[in-house]
């Protein structure tokens, strides 16, 4: 026999578990300090340079 199961208790419980899982991942993404930030935008600005010194005169630039 299957368990009773109260609807408005378990809507609850899951808006609750998904708001969690938002509230993480938005820690994640924007929850970082403005040295990590600033660290990570200039590793990406590295990373483009020394992809755009290999880049061969004949290629056509990628956007």
């Amino acid at each position: 026999m299957a368990e009773v199961v109260n609807l408005r208790k378990w809507r609850a419980g899951k808006a609750k578990a998904e708001a969690e899982a938002q509230a993480a991942a938005n820690r994640v993404a924007f929850g970082r300090t403005k040295g990590q930030k600033a660290r990570d935008a200039a590793d990406e600005a590295r990373r483009r340079a020394l992809l755009d010194q290999a880049r061969r005169e004949d290629d056509p630039p990628s956007a």
